[in-house]
């Protein structure tokens, strides 16, 4: 059997400027980073602002195992399979973040005969968007200690800088750091620390701005920290906010890619969604509407947490809602969410154990108003009878059910799903709405999510969050949405508390103002922003040849 990375390196890619024109767009429309990757120019914004918008679609999932279940690959075999049945279906995703690449999860362009091509430059580098991020962050981290070092006019509290520094890897002893340290001409020595930059508020701005403009804005509102007087120091303050820009001016622009079946695939930004909001670029996905009749997008992890913060956060922010919601799991899932110590059941009592997990998550996203599909990504060691009860426990729950092979058969794989998601588009209207009106408290926002979302019986805000909620909300955001950092395999705050617990309270230890990307986040447990390698890490199986042929990438 190929690899995910034999299967791409022998993908049949098309120059890009074809892709471009199977979604209107000619060679002035496109600027080329080689022949298989492109960025759309800024003036396409203005070419296709007449044109109709098509139906959204999400696709989400149950909690994950470590491995991940398999959400981008059916997002691209769905949106191969749309194709497939003659639709004019277009894809929008993330950017992989080298972090999972060279740690556990490996990389972020699908898997199979259902992936994004070229895989090795999406998942290496690609266009260098999360690296301009990184410059863009790290030059107001710099520009802050140095403004400290130059006399410090604006009166900032050393002890109170907020703002982090950032590397796209997975790097644990980077969480906390003192920087100054030496000959006084280093500047002044403080604690700090750095994030993985998918998880910085530079790239959940890149992703919430509509131009670059609004970027500008968004960068220039970014709270670093405060003077001795408590009074909030911005980035506009430094003088920051154009450099900032400059930088990601053209970071800002989705990128063009496509998949093993040619499918046009919008690609850009990549926020986590366990420790950021978790979907791509408001940018991105508004174009993808004005292109095509359907747009495919995912949000990351489970439902609790990217499908959540794509409600409520950013559609709340690109006034868009989703039509139907692709509710992705798979028997792997749900028997690791059943086991929960019983070890000795059999196989099917197992499984239905687990299914508590997405039930629940049915149960969940309904509170949106929009249809949920449930697919399950079939492996060839799933039996009928897993599949059959599976069937069974989402028509009890009044979802409709798929089986989606895409990682064997590409689009084909998919038709059964992309012939339910059409009928859904054209037979059940959403009703979108948020979870939570924008009026609520910001304490009231986060036990709505921990008892509606995770099930929670109420919430714990230790006293550190509570002065910081105190003061967000003295400062005048209360009204801003509340993006939820927690473990992506449970529901709690506790990652071995499999299946859909109760009775468990959602311990909130710390919150942040993110007022440039326009979020509040809270902590939960302990969720840490820069995660660590495992024991044997990813990297350790990649590698290239003398030809330059890479190995072991996924």
């Amino acid at each position: 059997m190929k690899t995910d990375l034999e299967i791409a390196q022998t993908a049949n890619m098309l120059p890009i400027g074809e892709v471009a024109k199977k979604i209107g767009l000619d060679e002035d429309d496109i600027e080329w980073y080689g022949k298989y990757k492109a960025k759309i120019a800024n003036s396409v914004y203005d070419k296709v602002a007449n044109n109709k918008t098509g139906k959204l679609v999400l696709v989400t999932a149950t909690n994950p195992t470590p491995a991940g279940e398999g959400k981008t690959t059916i997002t691209v075999g769905l949106g191969q399979a749309l194709n497939k049945i003659g639709k004019n279906a277009i894809i929008a995703l993330r950017e992989p973040s080298l972090g999972p690449c060279f740690g556990i999860k490996g990389g972020a362009a699908g898997g199979g005969y259902a992936q994004v091509v070229p895989m090795e430059d999406i998942n290496l580098h690609f266009t260098g968007d999360i690296h301009a991020v990184g410059a863009a962050n790290n030059l107001l981290a710099s520009i802050i200690d140095n403004h400290i070092h130059q006399g410090n006019t604006l009166n900032i509290d050393p002890a109170s800088i907020t703002f982090k520094r950032c590397v796209d890897l997975n790097d644990r002893v980077l969480r906390e750091v003192i920087v100054g340290i030496g000959s006084h001409l280093n500047g002044v020595i403080r604690q700090d620390g750095f994030m993985i930059t998918v998880a910085s508020e530079v790239m959940a701005i890149l992703c919430l701005a509509n131009d670059l403009a609004d970027l500008k804005t968004k960068l220039g509102n970014i709270i670093i920290g405060y003077t001795y007087d408590k009074q909030p120091v911005t980035a506009k303050d430094l003088k920051a906010q154009g450099a900032m820009a400059t930088l990601l001016k053209d970071a800002i622009n989705p990128n063009l890619v496509q998949t093993l079946e040619n499918t046009p695939v919008l690609m850009h930004g990549g926020p986590f969604a366990n420790i950021a909001h978790g979907s791509n670029s408001i940018r991105a996905t508004k174009l993808a509407l004005k292109l095509a009749d359907i747009t495919v997008t995912e949000a990351g992890f489970g439902a609790d947490l990217g499908a959540e913060k794509f409600m409520d956060i950013k559609c709340r922010q690109a006034g868009i809602s989703p039509d139907a919601i692709v509710l992705v799991t798979t028997i792997r899932a749900l028997k690791h969410n059943g086991y929960a110590g019983k070890n000795e059941l059999p196989n099917l009592e197992v499984l239905e154990q687990g299914a508590s997990n997405l039930k629940k998550h049915i149960q969940n996203l309904k509170q949106f108003g929009v249809p949920v599909i449930v697919t399950l990504n079939a492996f060839i060691t799933d039996s009928d009878e897993e599949m059959d009860l599976v069937k069974q426990i989402c028509d009890a729950a009044g979802a409709r059910f798929t089986i989606s092979k895409v990682w064997e058969l590409g689009g084909e794989g998919g038709v059964e799903l992309a012939h339910a998601v059409v009928d859904v588009l054209e037979n059940q209207p959403a009703e979108f709405e948020y979870l939570y009106p924008a009026q609520l408290s910001i304490t009231d926002k986060i036990r709505k999510i921990a008892t509606s979302i995770y099930g929670a019986s109420d919430i714990k805000i230790e006293p550190a969050a509570k002065r910081a909620i105190d003061q967000i909300e003295s400062m005048g955001f209360s009204s801003l949405p509340v993006c939820m950092a927690k473990n992506q395999y449970s529901f709690s705050d506790n990652p071995n508390l499999l299946g859909a617990p109760t009775n468990f309270v959602t311990t909130i230890k710390e919150v942040r103002i993110s007022a440039g990307a326009g979020f509040v986040v809270a902590l939960t447990g302990s969720v840490m922003t820069m995660p660590g390698l495992p024991k044997v890490p990813a990297a350790e199986r990649i590698d290239i040849d003398d030809a330059g042929v890479v190995t072991g990438l996924f």
